[in-house]
């Protein structure tokens, strides 16, 4: 599944932008990442699911006809931040930490006067076996958002511990969209959701908060947006599945 993770940085590729102009001719930047989305998958590719909205951004932008990726979720993540291959990064294979000797984006932007933000799904740090291994019962429970504990992983590997001012997502790679695991804000976890939280929306709800939050001075800012879906296990709202029912 996760080896035709392309998709994910094709995504990338299509769809970084840059939204108005900042202070001293500094762009703003947002950069989004749609996980294990398969190009072809996209209208703007033929794709059989409507996707307007990023259909928009590929006709106002620019389209890749070959790119290349990490082949998995992680290492390509840990590539993307940091600009290097990922073995250098610390991420040769999925389930580990980004090594603290490789400087991240925005770390680079902080120190260049840029307000650095993350909505949604980090995955670049390793969680910590409860039980004592990967399968035990706790550990499994655990992930599956059945028992509380905290943190998901050294809260210095996190997110807002890696360059990023804000940060409102998941830690872990694969969650209930309705009730996620290791659901954050910066280093304090986020233990009760509303009734009708849809994960999509929350992080699409947050990136615009972020946006009018670093848009009330004049210095730039810097938005990475890694959207869980259509990661599995996919799961759309009742309305969106009906439209598809055939």
């Amino acid at each position: 599944m996760r080896s035709i993770l392309l998709s994910c940085l094709i995504a990338i590729g299509l769809f970084s932008y840059v939204w108005g102009q900042a202070s001293e001719g500094r762009p703003n930047i947002i950069v989004i990442m749609a996980d294990d989305l398969g190009f072809s998958d996209l209208g703007c590719y033929g794709g059989e699911i409507k996707t307007p909205h990023l259909d928009a951004l590929a006709a106002d932008g620019i389209r890749f006809t070959q790119f290349y990726n990490g082949s998995r979720c992680s290492p390509s993540r840990a590539s993307l931040l940091t600009g290097l291959y990922p073995h250098q990064a610390g991420l040769e294979k999925n389930g580990k930490s980004l090594s603290t000797e490789a400087v991240t984006l925005p770390e680079v932007l902080q120190m260049n006067g840029y307000h650095t933000g993350m909505t949604g799904k980090w995955h670049l740090s390793q969680t910590t076996f409860l039980g004592g291994k990967a399968y035990a019962p706790q550990h499994i429970d655990w992930l599956s958002h059945q028992i509380q504990h905290s943190p998901f992983g050294k809260l210095e590997s996190y997110p807002s511990n890696r360059g990023f001012d804000e940060h409102f997502g998941v830690i872990w790679g694969v969650v209930d969209y309705f009730d996620p695991f290791s659901l954050v804000h910066n280093e304090e976890p986020i233990t009760e959701v509303p009734q009708d939280f849809y994960l999509t929306d929350f992080i699409s709800d947050k990136t615009v908060s972020l946006i009018e939050d670093f848009s009330k001075d004049e210095d730039p800012f810097f938005l990475y947006v890694a959207y869980t879906a259509p990661h599995w296990p996919l799961q759309a709202k009742p309305q969106d599945n009906s439209r598809y029912k055939e």
